[in-house]
């Protein structure tokens, strides 16, 4: 046998050996295939858990993702942002509103001040 012999030719192994490496080959691809599409399938499923109230936008944007992935970074931000909560804090912060001010809804300026007043004086 020589360096340059290549083995298994003109047997029969050498046809299985390029079956089973072709099956490999397509395995590899479905699978890498199911994956990116679970993945990319992901902001509708959580949408459709939570309940979401812009399911029908999610999806849209989800299949536009196909084509501009960016679309779909968009479709993820929207399914996993609770947009009531987000304005909310966003309108508490633009008015000023702290959670450290407000206890259960009523303002609570006078005890806070004293505190502080007292933390003052201990030091």
């Amino acid at each position: 046998m020589s360096l340059f012999s290549m083995p298994f030719t003109g047997t029969n192994i050498d046809t299985v050996l390029h079956i089973v490496a072709g099956v490999v080959m397509i395995g590899t691809i479905a699978a890498i295939g199911i994956g990116f599409w679970k993945l990319h399938e992901l902001p509708i499923h959580k949408a459709s858990s939570s309940q979401h109230h812009q399911i029908g936008l999610i999806t849209a944007l989800t299949w536009i993702g196909f084509i501009w992935h960016w679309v779909w970074v968009l479709a993820v931000i929207i399914a996993f942002v609770d947009g009531e909560k987000a304005l909310k804090r966003l309108r508490d912060i633009w008015h000023g509103d702290s959670p450290n001010t407000k206890s259960n809804g009523v303002a609570n300026d006078s005890s806070l001040t004293a505190q502080t007043k007292e933390e003052q004086t201990n030091a």
